[in-house]
């Protein structure tokens, strides 16, 4: 099937009790046992599964081309989810650039707990080469990374993690259907579907999603129902209906995202926009070989630095100061007020998320706030 037909009907039945197209929630914690002592019907106890994440978790499988997928209470419990299948002592490779709560989590909960870990410029295949090393179990990739963009070349990197017996996994949270990692010889891929696949802003989760459904998917599937950070039913329902969608908006959140990159790329007081669909953008090739499109999320850097940034935010009438992204409407925020003093995250840098209005709409209040 192809992929906007996949993503209507994948995980989807209809319901044999009552005929219901839409899928009932089964908010029930615990499920009955057949007369035996077993479990006829599939279900025990809502942590270790339930019919609502079940069904979750077998379109997420589908529409990334995994063969399993689990789903979590949060983008980063799905990561967390990752790391915690790796043993103590174990060397991980991370970007120097990516999202921080992740890059957070890998510093202060995972090193502490017995990791090992190198944060690398992933987009220079020779310095990622040359901090591989023999006890190298995972490879952490993110892209287009958080907030500059950078593009990450992901059939060579799993190449590089799999010379070393390593396992290379991607955050792809920004880029569903527009890019799947999985093809180009990825093991596993993370979601916070929080963002575009929710798409409305208004429920929490992540997933993991596997090539294979082997010992590592395993270990992360005991890590899903012993540590319990699992979504409630509901949050699977409006999750799996946010995804439903989710082809149709990508393209759209793409073509506005485009058209916006393009006018900021033009402006005087822009001095650079980060979006890989622009041919001037130092990753477009790559990007050109391993995305369907560009996905929705692009960055630019104002003359003037971090009070100038931060006046353009304040003076946008339709995009609103708040983070996260993926939703409907469009979002625009101060980067580096979240992560930090950094060298990787300019002060002049706002991030925004372009949502579905009129691009034309999106343009003028650009316009305007930029003066």
């Amino acid at each position: 099937m192809r992929i906007e037909t996949l993503a209507v009907h994948a995980g989807h039945v209809v319901d044999v009790s009552s005929g219901a197209v839409s899928a009932p929630i089964q908010l029930s914690t615990t499920f009955e046992r057949g007369v035996e002592g077993d479990y006829p019907r599939g279900y025990s106890y809502s942590r270790s599964d339930n019919p609502n994440r079940h069904a979750l978790e077998e379109a997420m499988a589908a529409l990334e081309g995994g063969a399993a997928a689990a789903a979590f209470g949060s983008g980063l419990a799905a990561t967390a989810a990752v790391f915690q299948a790796l043993h103590p002592g174990d060397h991980v490779l991370a970007p120097a650039e990516g999202y921080h709560g992740a890059l957070r989590q890998l510093r202060e909960v995972f090193l502490p707990w017995g990791l090992r870990a190198d944060f690398v410029d992933m987009t220079d295949l020779g310095v990622l080469r040359a901090a591989t090393r023999q006890d190298t179990k995972l490879i952490w990739t993110e892209t287009p990374s958080n907030p500059q963009l950078g593009i990450t070349d992901l059939g060579e990197v799993a190449r590089i993690a799999h010379g070393v017996g390593a396992i290379c996994a991607c955050d792809n949270t920004w880029s569903p259907i527009v890019q799947r990692p999985l093809d180009h010889g990825v093991d596993v891929v993370v979601h916070s579907t929080t963002k575009y696949i929710g798409g409305h802003c208004d429920v929490t989760g992540g997933v993991v999603v596997a090539r294979e459904d082997g010992d590592l998917f395993q270990r992360i599937r005991l890590n899903q129902n012993l540590v319990g950070g699992v979504p409630a039913p509901f949050d699977c329902w409006l999750t799996l209906r946010g995804l439903r969608t989710l082809p149709w908006r990508m393209r759209a959140h793409s073509e506005n995202a485009f058209k916006v990159a393009t006018f900021l790329a033009a402006h005087p007081r822009v001095l650079r926009v980060n979006y890989p669909g622009l041919a001037s953008n130092a990753g477009h090739e790559i990007a050109e070989r391993q995305m369907q499109a560009f996905s929705g999320m692009l960055s630019f850097e104002v003359e003037g630095g971090r009070d100038a940034a931060i006046a353009v935010a304040a003076r946008t009438h339709l995009f609103i100061r708040a983070t996260s992204l993926g939703g409907v409407e469009s979002l625009i925020e101060h980067r580096a007020s979240i992560t930090g003093e950094s060298p990787l995250t300019p002060q002049g840098l706002l991030r925004a998320s372009i949502g579905l209005e009129h691009p034309d709409d999106l343009i003028e209040d650009l316009a305007h706030a930029l003066g």
